[in-house]
């Protein structure tokens, strides 16, 4: 490089580095996993009911772009889910995964009751009156003799090969019991 070449070098600005300034760099991959996680926040949304999805806060744009790409199929269904993803990037989208969180946490109790009110009506229906007391100690509103009935019915179907009718009401009590106390 000849002199004057390097003058000119030298009255360019240098830029000032403070010390107390991180220079973050960030990969491509990097930026791709997150677009890509937001593009499955997207999709996850998109397969939420109506009810479900009035619970997240989500501004109207937004709402109808996962409007639409619930009624879309196959291609176009695709492209929709990445314009949801990009227009998640320029969103704060943690109160939206709170929210999501939240109602998938429900969906988990739930399930968890409907297992456990199934285990009691399997005991009442093996067990006959021998059960009926755990039952009460849960739910102390049960009807005795309606327990009894409905246990009695149900073994009956179960020996004579019918339909379980009684073992669906057993559950359907218990459901409204458990609802009761809640």
């Amino acid at each position: 490089m000849n002199k004057q070449n390097e003058d000119w070098l030298d009255d360019e600005p240098k830029p000032e580095i403070d010390e107390d300034d991180e220079i973050i760099w960030v990969s491509k991959s990097e930026i791709k996993r997150d677009a890509e996680a937001l593009k499955d926040l997207g999709a996850e949304m998109v397969e939420l009911g109506k009810n479900s999805l009035d619970r997240l806060p989500l501004d109207e744009d937004l709402r109808t772009a996962i409007e639409l790409a619930q009624r879309i199929k196959k291609e176009g269904r695709r492209r929709q889910l990445q314009l949801i993803g990009k227009m998640l990037r320029s969103r704060d989208v943690e109160p939206i995964q709170t929210a999501l969180d939240k109602l998938k946490n429900r969906h988990n109790q739930q399930v968890s009751l409907f297992h456990k009110l199934e285990a009691l009506r399997d005991r009442l229906v093996e067990d006959g009156d021998d059960a009926i007391p755990a039952i009460i100690a849960l739910y102390p509103q049960a009807d005795r003799q309606q327990l009894r009935a409905l246990a009695r019915n149900a073994q009956k179907e179960k020996t004579s090969n019918k339909p379980p009718k009684s073992y669906r009401q057993i559950f359907q009590y218990l459901r409204e019991l458990a609802e009761m106390t809640e």
